[in-house]
């Protein structure tokens, strides 16, 4: 019987770095479901996920396809402080939440949390982000747990909704804004042409129509944070 996507999902080391080609872990899980996606693809996880792939598949081993990059140690990044300028990218860009701070002021990254995505690195404007090795010379699984992998997917998927829900959030303000001035144009406008005027209420009006549109029904209630467990040392 073919694996359903999410026992495929399960079996992936979750860093959400990309380097399969899709999105997401889930996105690949999906993908491999659907055939579209062979079982070779997934650097981090290296040969032995790749073995994952293929026993839960049932398809034949392979080696990994270098056109998504090679098996290699885990790694984390940490920011040079020094010349970070608080702009905020790497925190909208990391898939678990691992990097904090605020607007113009300093960030960090809290290790633990810490994927070795590298989805970081291209956004960051001053180049003040750089990658450590913390496994030695273990690579793939030998060097990421199945408790790293769980909670890297729990955070994630909080940070998923939380994104979702502030995205909503964010264009029910637009939308009351916007619904407030179509409410009262000529109080709201510098204009008192009645033809720019109505030239201006069809723009909102067919803005407001696109942004709904693009509006989820709905949103989860976003859980409470995964907490760091506490691991062997």
């Amino acid at each position: 019987m073919k694996p359903k996507p999410a026992e495929l999902l399960a079996v992936l080391p979750q860093t959400q770095c990309t380097r399969c080609g899709y999105p997401d872990c889930a996105g690949y899980a999906q993908a491999l479901h659907e055939g579209s996606a062979d079982i070779n693809q997934c650097p981090p996880g290296g040969v032995a996920g790749m073995q994952r792939l293929a026993a839960l598949t049932g398809r034949a081993a392979k080696p990994l396809n270098p056109d998504h990059g090679a098996e290699g140690s885990r790694t984390v990044v940490f920011i040079d402080e020094a010349w970070c300028i608080g702009c905020t990218l790497c925190i909208k860009a990391c898939p678990v939440d691992a990097i904090v701070g605020t607007n113009k002021l300093m960030h960090t990254v809290i290790e633990p949390y810490c994927t070795g995505c590298e989805l970081c690195l291209p956004v960051c404007p001053v180049d003040c982000i750089e990658v450590e090795t913390v496994s030695g010379s273990a690579t793939g699984w030998a060097a990421w747990s199945q408790e790293q992998a769980d909670e890297a997917r729990q955070r994630y998927e909080f940070h998923t909704l939380r994104s979702q829900r502030e995205a909503l959030e964010n264009a029910q303000r637009l939308e009351a804004k916007a619904a407030l001035k179509l409410s009262d144009l000529a109080a709201h406008s510098q204009h008192t042409d009645p033809v720019v005027l109505d030239k201006k209420r069809a723009v909102i009006e067919a803005a407001l129509a696109r942004a709904r549109a693009k509006q989820p029904v709905s949103v989860q209630t976003v859980p409470t944070p995964p907490t760091q467990q506490k691991r062997p040392q």
